[in-house]
Formats: structure tokens, sequence, C-alpha cells
């Protein structure tokens, strides 16, 4: 596996590999890597001639009094976990590289970014999109690939991909989860071993949700609630939101006919979670 850091040497590479027309594959990560990641890695090997994987911990998504600091990391670690998984480039840029000179230009994805973690993080995801565009711009892959964890962040993405007519495919592979079912994370690090197991809840109460929807429960008002009931009832978390949503759009659903988004954050006094399930609707009679 190759260690790029450099943008200039990195388009030698891809420019190099397409002239022998191979395929690429791309995922764009923070880094310190678990098994959600690497699953993600594994895929794109498993469908691209070559797969590149970014590290950067990527400062414009972070607000004044985030965690960016305190954002786990660890190269060493990261570059043989890429390695094992077949990854051919690990793409690992300073700040410096990435952002030059001041940063004066950014792109926004209106509307899909303003509810759920939009709402308790200014600017978050216009930080997020606007790196992705550089990181796309850069790689120049077939096929960009995403974790269902980050649900927002996916739709937002894939909506600037669309409207930006970037030449790309992206991939949304599904949440991998700890054998209690807690949501792969590189914040789980900071949960206490009280918070760690409480944390359990939050898969379990969407877990419960999808069972209720699908037994015909349709107000989504109710299922919400049930949601924040078991969350209140078995963490000492606190909720920043729940929702239930359109899959497309992220708008919120009142009574449940089509398949939803069951989406929520919450925030223990250690770290900030959010997890989610798609519920897949069948036509009621």
């Amino acid at each position: 596996m190759k260690i790029i850091k450099s943008i200039k040497l990195l388009r030698k590479e891809i420019a190099s590999l397409r002239k022998k027309g191979k395929t690429v594959g791309f995922i764009p990560t923070m880094g310190y890597f678990h098994e959600g990641h690497l699953s993600l890695m594994r895929q794109s090997v498993k469908e691209n001639d070559v797969s590149v994987v970014s590290l950067f911990v990527n400062p414009v998504q972070f607000g004044p009094k985030e965690d960016l600091s305190r954002y786990p990391r660890d190269m060493k670690r990261d570059a043989s976990l890429a390695a094992g998984a077949g990854v051919d480039i690990l793409f690992a840029p300073s700040v410096a590289e990435m952002y030059p000179s001041e940063l004066l230009t950014h792109v926004h994805v209106d509307a899909l970014s303003d509810g759920l973690c939009g709402a308790f993080r200014s600017g978050h995801f216009s930080g997020v999109v606007t790196v992705v565009a550089k990181l796309v711009n850069i790689v120049l892959p077939d096929v960009m690939y995403l974790g269902q964890k980050d649900a927002q962040q996916a739709v937002v993405i894939k909506k600037m991909i669309k409207d930006l007519d970037f030449a790309l495919r992206v991939k949304v592979c599904p949440t991998l989860r700890e054998p209690d079912g807690l949501a792969m994370s590189s914040r789980n690090i900071f949960l206490s071993p009280t918070e760690r197991k409480e944390a359990a809840a939050l898969s379990k109460s969407l877990r419960l949700a999808r069972q209720k929807i699908l037994k015909g429960e349709s107000d989504a008002s109710k299922i919400v609630s049930q949601i924040k009931k078991l969350i209140l009832d078995e963490t000492s978390a606190s909720i920043l939101y729940v929702v239930c949503v359109s899959v497309a759009d992220l708008k919120p659903v009142r009574r449940i006919e089509k398949d939803v988004l069951l989406a929520l954050a919450v925030k223990f006094p250690s770290a900030r979670l959010i997890d989610n399930e798609i519920v897949t609707i069948k036509k009621r009679c």
C-alpha cells in the first residue's frame, strides 16, 4: 500500500492508473478505523481495480466548541488496518496541504443540511461537502463508498454529487454494529463503561420502533415518543433529536405510509452519538 500526502503526487498516481484503464474506488474518512470503515474498504477492493482511502480530520466541519482537538488519531494503526483490508493508496494530507490559504469557497446543500444534525451543528455539512468535493476532484473515483450510519451525511453528499454533475456513483453500505447493537463509531472510545453499556439502548429503541411500524403503527409521533421514552428510561444521555423522516428528502413524516428513516442523536457526558434505521414499508391492504 502506498501512503501519499501530496495532492500533486496523488493526482500523478491516479493519472497513471487511469492510463492503464484501472477503475478506482474511494472511501473518504477521518481515520481511527473500526470495522465499519474496513467493511467499506473491503467492498471497494472487491468491486474496483484500485481502492483509495483518504485519512483527513477535516477542521472545516468542526464548530468552535466541538471535539476537533480530541478526535482520535493513530496514523500507524490506521495504515496497518487499511493495508490489511487490501487498500492500494492511503491519502493522508496535512491541513496545510488541503487548505494552503484561507478558504473562501464553500459548498452548501440547502434544505437537506438544515435539519437533524444540521440544526445542532451550524456549518457542519457545508464543511463536509466542501472537503468531499475537493477530495472527489483530486481522486476522480468511479465509485465512492459511504456508511449508512451517517445517514444525513450520505443524503447530503449524494445530492451534491448529483447537482454538481460529478462523474461517479455513490454506494451507501449498511451500518456495522457491535454485538450489543451499538453502531460502530470512532467516538465510542470516549464512552465511560457505564455509558457504553447504556448506549446499547439506542439501537434497541430503533429496533423496537421498527417492529411496531411493521406491525401496523403508522402514527409517526407515537413512534418517536416510544423511542424517546426508552432512551430516557435506560440511559443518562440527553436527547438532541429523534425524528421520523422521508428517506429521500429527510422531510418529517406524520403518517408512515412509505419507507421512512428513523434517526436520533443523543449526548452523553463523554460523547455525542447518532444512529438510524431505515424501515421499508410493504404496501398495506
